[in-house]
C-alpha cells in the first residue's frame, strides 16, 4: 500500500529542496539572465562564456532561427529578415511606429490599431513572437547551466512601459513557456541589487543610460521596502547618440559628406565611433583611421562633444527630483545602470550634480538582471518574502471620461502599485439605466488630449432621478502594472468590468511628450476645464427646465410667464459658445432669477401631493 505525502497549503513536501528561478533583463540591444547560487548572484553565460545575448533574431528560408551574435553579424547582409531592437515596437500599433518606419528595413503587415507583424522568409512574425524567441534562448541557457527546468522568472521592463507594453512582454514570456513571477521595473531591479548588497537605506537615484534610451528613477529604501517615488527620462537619448556625434566629428574632420557614404561605410563609421568611445574610457587619446583620413581624438575633446547630451539627461534628473518632492541633498546614492554609464564624463557630471560618488562596482550591463534574480529567489520561495517588498509606480495618471469631455483622474501618476482606488459617480439624466465608462490615460484635462485605453457599459441601473444613483468605479492595478476597471451601482449591485489589454501601447516618446505637454499646457488646461464645467452646468440647467416645462409648464405658468422663461432660455443657449466662464455664470444666475417663481410653485405642488390624504399625526 502506497503512502501519500500530505503537506500544508503552500508548503513543499520536500521543504529543503531548492527551486530554480532566474531574473531576465530583456533589453533593446542586449539581454541577460542571472540567478542566485548559494550566497552569490551571477549572470549565466552561454557555451562560449558570453553573458550578454544580443537581442537580435534572424529568420532563414529553411525555417531555421538564429538568435544572438551570429544573427547580429548578418544584419547588414540580410536586414529584412534580421530583427534588431524589437523592444522598440513591443505593444505598439502600426500607426505608432509609422514615424520610425523609414529607419527600419522591415515590411510591416497589419492594420491601424493592431500590433503589426514583420514579413520574413519564415512567415509573418509579431514582436511578441520575436521577443519570445529571445526569451526562449535565455531559458535554454539557464536550464543548461542549472541542470534543471526553471520554476519561474522575474522579467524586467522599462519604468515607462505602459499597460499594453507590459502585457505584450508578459505574453511573450508565456509563449516561451516561462512562469512569470513578476514584471519588475528596470530601475527598481538595479536598486535591489545595490540595496541588498550594501544594506543601505534612504533615497536612491537610478541613472540608466543604455544604448538607445535614458531612464531616471528616484526610489526610497526603508526597512526592506523599495518604493519608487518618481520616474522620468528621455527615450531619444543613449550611447548610440554619443556614437553619432563622434561619427559626425570624424566626417567633419575628414571632409566627408554624409550623403556620399554607402550603407556599408555608414555601418563601418558607426563601429569606429563606438570603438573610439570605448577606448577613451581607459585612455587619454585615441588614434583614428577611417577611409583615407587619420586623426586623433582626446578625452577632453570627447567631453566637449558629449556634454550637451549629458546635460539633456541631467534635465530629466532635475524633473524627477522635483516630481519626488525632494531636495538634491536628500539623495543618498546614485546607481549607474547601462553600458553607456562607463563613459567617465557621464560618471563625473552625474556625481557633480547629485554631489555624491555614483555606485559603479556592479557591472552596469548586469545589474538589472542581478536585481531581478534576487527578487525571483524571494518570490519562488527560496527566501522568506519578509526580506524584501517592492513597490513600483505607474508612469501616467488613469481616469475616466465625465460629462463635457472632461477627464476625472482616479489614480494619479507616480502612485505606488499594486493599488486599488475607487470613486463614486452618478447619472446625468432622469431615468438613466445605463452608463458608458471610458477609461483614459494621461495628464491633460480634456479627453481629446489623453489616450483611450478601453470602453465598457454598465447596464441595469434602476431608473431614478438624475443624481440619485451611486456608481462606484474601481481601478485595480496589480504588481505587474496591469489594470482592471470595475463599475458597480451600489443599491442594486449590478456590476460590469473590463481588463485593460489594448492591442498596442504608447512609445516612450509619447509618454515623455504627454508629461511635457501637461506641464506646458497646465494653465490653459485648467482654464479649459473650468469653462467646460460651466458649460456642463449650463446644459444641466437647460435639461432640468425642459423636463419641468414638459411636465407642468402649461398648468403653472401664464402665457406671459412662459414667454419670459422661453426668452431667458434662448439667452442661456446662446451662452453655450461663450469663452468666458464668468459670462456663463452670470447667465445661469440671471436665468435662475427669472425661473425662481416657477420653481417655488413646483415645490409647493410636490409638497401638497406628498401630504395629500395624510393626517397631521402621520406627518
Amino acid at each position: 500500500m502506497a503512502l501519500l505525502q500530505i503537506s500544508e497549503p503552500g508548503q513543499s513536501p520536500a521543504p529543503h529542496q531548492r527551486r530554480h528561478a532566474v531574473g531576465i533583463d530583456l533589453g533593446t540591444t542586449n539581454s541577460i539572465v542571472a540567478t542566485v547560487k548559494g550566497a552569490m548572484v551571477e549572470a549565466l553565460p552561454d557555451v562560449d562564456g558570453q553573458c550578454l545575448l544580443p537581442s537580435v533574431v534572424r529568420y532563414l528560408p529553411n525555417k531555421e532561427v538564429v538568435v544572438g551574435t551570429l544573427a547580429k553579424q548578418a544584419a547588414a547582409e540580410d536586414p529584412a529578415n534580421t530583427i534588431i531592437s524589437v523592444k522598440r515596437i513591443m505593444g505598439r500599433g502600426k500607426e505608432d511606429i509609422d514615424y520610425i518606419g523609414n529607419q527600419l528595413p522591415y515590411d510591416f503587415i497589419g492594420e491601424d490599431g493592431q500590433m503589426p507583424k514583420i514579413r520574413t522568409v519564415a512567415g509573418d512574425k509579431s514582436p511578441v513572437e520575436i521577443s519570445a524567441t529571445i526569451l526562449n534562448s535565455l531559458v535554454n541557457r539557464a536550464e543548461l547551466s542549472l541542470g534543471a527546468q526553471l520554476d519561474g522568472a522575474v522579467i524586467t521592463v522599462p519604468a515607462y512601459f505602459d499597460e499594453a507594453q507590459r502585457e505584450a512582454t508578459k505574453t511573450a514570456a508565456q509563449l516561451a513557456g516561462i512562469n512569470v513571477l513578476r514584471l519588475l521595473n528596470e530601475p527598481t531591479a538595479a536598486a535591489v541589487a545595490y540595496g541588498l548588497d550594501e544594506g543601505e537605506e534612504g533615497i536612491i537615484a537610478v541613472f540608466d543610460l543604455g544604448g538607445g534610451t535614458f531612464d531616471i528613477s528616484i526610489l526610497e529604501l526603508s526597512a526592506g521596502v523599495f518604493e519608487v517615488l518618481a520616474t522620468g527620462g528621455d527615450s531619444a537619448l543613449g550611447g548610440d547618440d554619443f556614437d553619432r556625434l563622434i561619427a559626425q566629428w570624424i566626417m567633419q574632420q575628414a571632409g566627408i559628406i554624409d550623403s556620399n557614404l554607402s550603407r556599408q561605410q555608414v555601418r563601418e563609421l558607426m563601429q569606429t565611433a563606438c570603438s573610439v568611445k570605448e577606448k577613451l574610457s581607459d585612455s587619454d587619446s585615441v588614434d583614428i583611421s577611417f577611409e583615407n583620413w587619420q586623426g586623433v581624438l582626446s578625452r577632453d575633446l570627447l567631453n566637449t562633444i558629449v556634454d550637451p547630451l549629458i546635460e539633456r539627461a541631467l534635465r530629466s534628473c532635475r524633473r524627477a527630483v522635483r516630481d519626488a518632492k525632494l531636495e538634491l541633498d536628500q539623495v543618498k546614492n546614485v546607481v549607474m545602470v547601462g553600458g553607456s554609464t562607463r563613459v567617465p564624463r557621464v560618471r563625473t557630471r552625474v556625481g557633480e550634480y547629485f554631489k555624491t560618488t555614483p555606485l559603479v562596482h556592479i557591472d552596469p550591463d548586469r545589474v538589472v538582471a542581478i536585481g531581478a534574480a534576487i527578487q525571483a529567489d524571494v518570490l519562488i520561495g527560496n527566501k522568506p518574502d519578509t526580506e524584501m517588498l517592492l513597490l513600483d509606480v505607474i508612469p501616467l495618471s488613469l481616469g475616466i471620461e465625465t460629462m463635457g469631455g472632461l477627464v476625472e483622474k482616479i489614480v494619479p501618476r507616480n502612485t505606488t502599485i499594486p493599488v486599488a482606488k475607487a470613486q463614486e459617480f452618478t447619472t446625468y439624466k432622469d431615468g438613466q439605466v445605463a452608463m458608458a465608462i471610458h477609461v483614459l490615460q494621461g495628464e491633460r484635462e480634456l479627453v481629446s488630449d489623453c489616450r483611450s485605453l478601453a470602453r465598457f457599459e454598465l447596464r441595469g441601473i434602476p431608473a431614478m432621478v438624475a443624481g440619485a444613483a451611486h456608481i462606484r468605479v474601481t481601478f485595480q492595478i496589480d504588481a505587474d502594472g496591469l489594470l482592471q476597471v470595475t463599475a458597480k451601482e451600489t443599491s442594486s449591485g449590478v456590476e460590469a468590468s473590463v481588463e485593460v489589454k489594448p492591442s498596442y501601447g504608447l512609445s516612450d516618446d509619447d509618454i515623455a511628450s504627454m508629461l511635457a505637454d501637461s506641464f506646458d499646457h497646465a494653465s490653459e488646461d485648467k482654464q479649459a476645464r473650468v469653462l467646460q464645467e460651466k458649460r456642463v452646468e449650463l446644459d444641466r440647467v437647460l435639461e432640468s427646465i425642459n423636463t419641468a416645462l414638459a411636465a407642468d409648464g402649461d398648468k403653472l405658468l401664464t402665457t406671459e410667464e412662459r414667454a419670459e422663461i422661453d426668452q431667458a432660455m434662448a439667452a442661456l443657449v446662446s451662452l453655450r459658445s461663450a469663452e468666458e466662464p464668468k459670462l456663463i455664470d452670470a447667465g445661469i444666475e440671471k436665468f435662475m432669477a427669472v425661473s425662481e417663481d416657477y420653481a417655488m410653485r413646483r415645490m409647493d405642488v410636490a409638497i401638497k401631493d406628498a401630504l395629500q390624504g395624510r393626517s397631521i399625526d402621520e406627518v
